[in-house]
């Protein structure tokens, strides 16, 4: 499928040297980065998430007066809810 990605210029220049010294194509070479970087997202360590979602009381605390203090100080518009519900 056909898509369109703007890389600068410095970059794309790189990828262009690193295909050419390679001998596969700028397309390939762009393809297998991708590929290898969804991959390695994907090793997450068992319980990772399950782990983040456990906040000790003083945290979220600490987290309560964090958004509290952003609101006040907010201008421009109102405050979104970062509560999911």
């Amino acid at each position: 499928m056909a898509t369109t990605v703007h890389i600068p210029k410095t970059l794309l220049a790189a990828v262009d040297r690193r295909a050419q010294a390679l001998r596969i194509s700028r397309n390939r070479l762009i393809v297998k980065a991708l590929e290898r970087e969804i991959a390695d997202g994907e090793n997450w360590s068992s319980g990772f998430f399950e782990q983040l979602s456990v906040v000790d009381k003083a945290t979220a605390r600490a987290v309560d007066e964090l958004l509290t203090a952003a609101r006040a100080l907010r201008t421009s518009k109102a405050p979104r809810s970062l509560v999911q519900r």
